[in-house]
């Protein structure tokens, strides 16, 4: 029961500092904060996935998916990283 309600605010936090982070990037224009922005997207992703997973159809395991998200959203931020680099 703890461990849903965990599992649940973590995807919630990640999907509220996406949600920030795109509203700044609007403002400003930055690119670090796009990108950034698309790495808590992509997190976010990968909690709903841990959720569905691990709560929702446990008999199922999604832990490839879970991970190729994660990896997926952290690649987009060290792409972003690099190309914005100057």
């Amino acid at each position: 029961m703890i461990a849903a309600a965990v599992y649940v605010l973590c995807a919630l936090t990640a999907a509220l500092c996406a949600i920030l982070l795109f509203q700044a990037w609007r403002r400003t224009r930055l690119p670090l904060l796009f990108w950034s922005g698309l790495c808590f997207a992509g997190l976010t992703a990968s909690n709903v996935v841990l959720v569905v997973d691990l709560l929702v159809i446990p008999h199922v395991d999604l832990f490839v998916w879970r991970n190729l998200t994660a990896l997926v959203a952290l690649g987009l931020l060290i792409f972003g990283l690099i190309w914005e680099r100057d």
